[in-house]
């Protein structure tokens, strides 16, 4: 009589279930280019591409969600998750530098809403509000051909820049809007006039530290002919006791960048009374990404 062999139950590995809806998710509506070329990242910031195209994926509900969030607004934490979820390959957006932020933001929104987005504005003659469409595409293709210039020369010196990063200017804003609140209490008829002054002697003093400090942020080493230097403590020492001449020099190429790569002021004409006057465009997110069209 054969031997009986054994039971033997084979369970074949686990397999990962897939979700059924997978085909349905948010597919890139568009790829962008960034301004940096992807340069100034650390290497945990940004997934590269080898074409220089990213893709870019509307926003979710969520994403809107957290856009009408104002603590989150302040703190920038909002516009980081939005970031991370439209646009995946940035994977730390606290990091990306700045030179990035507008393009990124006009893609998404674009991505979105569409290629035009409609401004309000009210005329400063006749109070009237007028709808103008500002179309988007136009300036994400000029931020998006922007070069950064990785070094000037100023006199005898080299001064070699980097951009501030998304961290490091949402902490200037913050900053900076307490500042502003202060400049309010100034105004604070409660006060005496010589605690208005302290405060505002105060106040003033704090803006021009934050001047300073957003210049040394984005030098990150000076060559002179004397020798070269990447220690901050010397370069804020520096930028402290050198000419204006040098400081506005330095200051007049970092102002450029950012006007290049934002909205510029647009020349429009009043509906109603046909005043033309110029119309500002924020990438603040409260308004930016509010489809009133």
């Amino acid at each position: 009589m054969a031997e009986e062999l054994p039971n033997v139950n084979i369970t074949q590995g686990s397999q990962k279930k897939v979700n059924p809806l997978v085909g349905f998710y948010r597919q890139p509506k568009i790829y962008v280019k960034l301004p940096s070329k992807g340069e100034f990242y650390p290497e945990d910031a940004l997934d590269k591409s080898e074409t220089g195209d990213y893709p870019v994926f509307a926003m979710t509900a969520k994403d809107e969600l957290l856009l009408k969030t104002p603590d989150a607004l302040l703190s920038g934490q909002s516009t980081v998750e939005v970031i991370k979820s439209c646009v995946p390959a940035i994977t730390n957006p606290w990091k990306m530098p700045t030179i990035d932020v507008d393009a990124v933001l006009i893609a998404i929104r674009i991505a979105t809403y569409g290629e035009t987005m409609d401004v309000f504005s009210t005329c400063s003659q006749c109070k009237e509000e007028n709808k103008y469409g500002i179309e988007l595409t136009k300036h994400l293709n000029v931020a998006q051909s922007v070069e950064y210039p990785t070094e000037i020369q100023v006199e005898e010196l080299i001064v070699h820049l980097k951009p501030y990063n998304y961290k490091q200017l949402t902490e200037t804003n913050v900053k900076v809007m307490e500042q502003q609140r202060l400049f309010n209490i100034v105004n604070d008829e409660k006060l005496s006039d010589a605690e208005k002054l302290e405060k505002f002697g105060k106040s003033f003093s704090n803006l021009t530290e934050m001047t300073v400090e957003a210049i040394v942020g984005c030098i990150e080493r000076i060559d002179a002919p004397t020798g070269s230097t990447n220690d901050k403590e010397y370069i804020r020492e520096f930028i402290n006791n050198t000419s204006k001449e040098v400081f506005q020099s330095i200051s007049n190429v970092l102002n450029d960048m950012k006007e290049k790569t934002t909205i510029p002021e647009q020349k429009v004409k009043c509906e109603k009374c046909e005043h033309e006057y110029s119309m500002p465009v924020t990438l603040d997110q409260s308004n930016f990404f509010a489809d009133r069209s």
